[in-house]
C-alpha cells in the first residue's frame, strides 16, 4: 500500500473511533424524554402542592435526582441517567400522596380527640349518677 491509502485507511479509523466514542456517551431519546417527563412531573407537583409540610422531604429528593439525571444526560451516562429520572418520578408520586394524605390525617386525629372527649364525658356523667 502506498502512503496515501495508508493515511486514507488511519483517518478513517480515527473517525470511525471517534464515531464509535460519541456514540458510547450518547444518551437515548428514549431517557432524555424520561429526564423531561420527571422534570414535568416535578414542576406540577411543586405548583400543586405549593408550600404544603406534606411531601416537602420527597420533593427535595425528587430535585436532587432530578439533578442528577440531568448531570448524567450531559455526561453520556444512560443508566444513571434512567436511574435517578424514574426514582425522581417515583419520590414526587410519594410526595403527591402524602400531601394529599395530610387533611386525611388532621381529620383523623381530631375524630380521635372528639371520642376521647366523648368517652371523659360519658365517664363523668356515668360516674355521678352511681
Amino acid at each position: 500500500m502506498n502512503t496515501l491509502h495508508l493515511s486514507l485507511l488511519a483517518r478513517c479509523c480515527v473517525g470511525t473511533a471517534t464515531l464509535l466514542m460519541l456514540g458510547a456517551c450518547s444518551v437515548s431519546k428514549a431517557t432524555k424524554d424520561a429526564v423531561a417527563r420527571a422534570d414535568t412531573r416535578l414542576q406540577q407537583a411543586q405548583g400543586a402542592l405549593g408550600n404544603s409540610e406534606g411531601g416537602a422531604v420527597e420533593l427535595q429528593r425528587a430535585r436532587n435526582h432530578l439533578q442528577q439525571a440531568k448531570e448524567a444526560v450531559k455526561d453520556g451516562d444512560e443508566k444513571p441517567a434512567q436511574r435517578h429520572a424514574q426514582q425522581a418520578e417515583l419520590d414526587v408520586e410519594l410526595a403527591v400522596a402524602k400531601a394529599q394524605n395530610v387533611p386525611a390525617r388532621k381529620a383523623a386525629d381530631e375524630m380521635q380527640a372528639s371520642i376521647q372527649q366523648l368517652r371523659q364525658e360519658a365517664q363523668r356523667s356515668t360516674g355521678t349518677k352511681r
